[in-house]
């Protein structure tokens, strides 16, 4: 089981100055995650979605996290 705030710390470890927004369903191996940050600037979103990806890819092939609904973009 991973918690929220390992979640945020993964990403912020990968994506310095992200803002990452962290919900759980289905108990807390189900995640809603949203993350904004500056460096999705001029990635298309499929490159956008794997630096993610690479943030949890412990954490998914352990299925610590059995389901991600993920949802990036740049701010405003």
């Amino acid at each position: 089981m991973v918690t929220k705030l390992q979640v945020i710390q993964l990403i912020t470890n990968k994506i310095p100055n992200s803002e990452v927004l962290v919900e759980t369903f289905n108990g807390n191996d189900h995640l809603q995650v949203t993350v904004i940050s500056s460096q999705f600037n001029g990635l298309s979103l499929v490159k956008q979605h794997q630096l993610v990806y690479s943030a949890l890819k412990t954490e998914l092939a352990s299925e610590a996290i059995h389901a991600l609904a993920l949802k990036t973009q740049t701010p405003n």
